[in-house]
């Protein structure tokens, strides 16, 4: 199945507990945010950023951005009380960290019927499971969570992220057989922007549809990174044009450029030419 075409270049997360992140988070250029409950919040003030993110939520002005909320695992004594104070708010999904299993998912969807579900993809045991979570019938996409994943294999992912190559592959590989979105990890050093570009190009060109971000700073490229570039979006029409007008002299293959068109590639020309409106339109 085609990557979906609402966008999510940028997936930027936003503690539950800062009031002015939360009201900043409405202006910025951003296609998804994540307001998070779990580790972005100390214990302590679990309660006052769950009744905080209710309210604002409650007011909207986010605009077409997607509207995720991690909230904390359903085995805390903070995870339900989550749930059921977002009930009947207008969110596009929950996020569940930690998820090992499709029972996990179950539990979440028992308490928000109705709801689409994310799973963070951040332990070993999950990644091996990717294929039977990425098939449960209310998940809508998975968002890696690189840093849990590092920690618990105890793997050094330096630039290239090779120890974790395998990891990203096998969650990619199910999510786009089960049809849903796949969001790559974090790159800590938010003021290196040469190292987030260069993780970007690679989460990009693995097929991520976009990459989770720690920072405002990042979001730019992040957001030029995973568009498609204007010389795309050319080849894109010239691809669709040469194809039809091939297709129309009763030829089932077209050349572009000293290269075959086939079927395939009009489906991937069509898609980057769908996800370039739907970037236009978010920027409208």
């Amino acid at each position: 199945m085609q990557p979906p075409v609402r966008p999510f270049r940028s997936v930027l997360y936003i503690p539950g507990s800062k009031e002015r992140a939360l009201e900043k988070a409405k202006t910025l250029p951003t296609d998804a945010i994540i307001f998070d409950l779990e580790d972005a919040v100390a214990p302590q003030e679990k309660a006052h950023a769950r009744a905080l993110l209710a309210g604002v939520l409650a007011q909207g002005g986010y605009g077409a951005r997607v509207k995720l909320v991690r909230v904390n695992g359903l085995d805390t004594e903070w995870g339900r009380d989550d749930v059921a104070a977002l009930a009947g708010l207008e969110i596009d999904g929950l996020l569940l960290p930690k998820v090992d299993t499709p029972a996990d998912l179950d539990a979440l969807a028992e308490s928000a019927p109705g709801v689409a579900l994310w799973a963070m993809m951040e332990t070993a045991r999950g990644v091996l499971n990717a294929a039977e979570i990425a098939a449960h019938p209310q998940l809508a996409g998975f968002v890696l969570g690189t840093n849990d994943l590092a920690k618990e294999l105890g793997c050094r992912a330096g630039p290239g992220r090779a120890p974790l190559i395998t990891s990203l592959q096998l969650c990619l590989l199910a999510a786009r057989a089960a049809g849903i979105v796949c969001i790559d990890g974090v790159y800590n050093a938010f003021r290196d922007e040469d190292g987030l570009r260069a993780e970007c190009e690679q989460g990009r060109d693995m097929g991520f549809d976009g990459k989770t971000l720690i920072h405002p700073a990042q979001l730019a490229v992040a957001n030029e990174v995973f568009a498609p570039s204007p010389e795309e979006i050319d080849l894109a029409r010239r691809q669709i044009a040469a194809w039809e007008e091939a297709q129309a002299a009763g030829q089932a293959i077209a050349v572009v450029d000293g290269r075959i068109v086939e079927n395939l590639h009009i489906v991937t020309a069509r898609a980057v030419l769908a996800k370039a409106e739907a970037i236009a339109q978010m920027e409208k």
